[in-house]
């Protein structure tokens, strides 16, 4: 009996975007609250239009709620990587925050903002931890903070890495997320012996779709094969010009045609043509 990927836009939304019971068990399992923070009830907000990436557009999926305490949270899967999402990220927290002035609310009275954003990439290559948590913080004493906004990243590739094997909820679901792959078969017992992870997967069965819904879970995949395709592109594009750069430079500091050749790759007639 197949599964599909969860991370997909159809996926990700019925489970976390349909199944509030579903998204505070994730929120409570992978989010770094301390004691006490955790999320009791919330309920669901409507997704706000944002600038997008022009680009990235297709490969974003979010999920947007309220808790009991007044504490927004946006969720956001991100297929793909660059360092612009971290700007909108950014802004998108921001929005949500002053926004709440609009319903008559003073300062004061302006509730928490969290940002969380489930990566499929890794992106912090200096870090061995998946995940990174931000505050507005002092910059010589971190106990001393602003509150209002906080922004969590997690790295699927970076976690499935560590090939983590504990019973802990946090583990399971993202073990769920960075496992199951399109068409899977057989899913972990772990899942199936877990409550809120067997209920997941359940979502997922290719056989409760239909077949205008499997339509729309393949035409994303292709979405995100496109943009992965301009991203390479983008950066093969980049490179060339670093080198075209580089050549002229050294041209203008005599060097020989033949060396720059060996030290850039380019031919010798590209060089000539420079």
């Amino acid at each position: 009996m197949p599964y599909l990927d969860p991370k997909n836009d159809l996926t990700f939304k019925k489970i976390f975007g349909q199944h509030p019971h579903l998204l505070k068990s994730f929120l409570n399992s992978v989010m770094p609250f301390n004691k006490g923070e955790e999320i009791a009830t919330l309920e669901y907000l409507p997704a706000e239009l944002v600038p997008e990436i022009p680009l990235f557009k297709n490969s974003i999926v979010d999920v947007r709620c309220i808790d009991n305490n007044g504490r927004q949270f946006i969720v956001e899967m991100q297929m793909l990587w660059t360092d612009s999402f971290k700007s909108r990220v950014l802004f998108n927290a921001s929005k949500a925050y002053i926004k709440q002035l609009g319903k008559g609310i003073k300062y004061n009275g302006l509730q928490p903002v969290y940002s969380l954003n489930i990566v499929n990439e890794n992106f912090e290559s200096k870090l061995e931890n998946f995940l990174h948590h931000y505050k507005i913080v002092h910059t010589q004493d971190s106990g001393s903070v602003i509150e209002g906004l906080e922004f969590v990243f997690i790295e699927l590739p970076k976690f499935k890495a560590k090939k983590l094997s504990d019973k802990k909820l946090e583990v399971l679901w993202l073990r769920f997320l960075s496992e199951i792959e399109d068409h899977q078969e057989i899913i972990p017992q772990d899942f199936l012996n877990t409550p809120e992870i067997k209920e997941a997967s359940d979502l997922i069965l290719e056989s409760s779709y239909t077949k205008a819904e499997l339509e729309t879970y393949d035409k994303y995949w292709d979405y995100v094969s496109t943009e992965k395709t301009i991203i390479a592109d983008s950066y093969n594009d980049g490179l060339e010009n670093g080198k075209i750069e580089v050549a002229k430079k050294l041209l203008l500091l005599g060097i020989s045609i033949d060396l720059i050749s060996k030290s850039t790759g380019l031919t010798q007639q590209e060089i000539n043509n420079l």
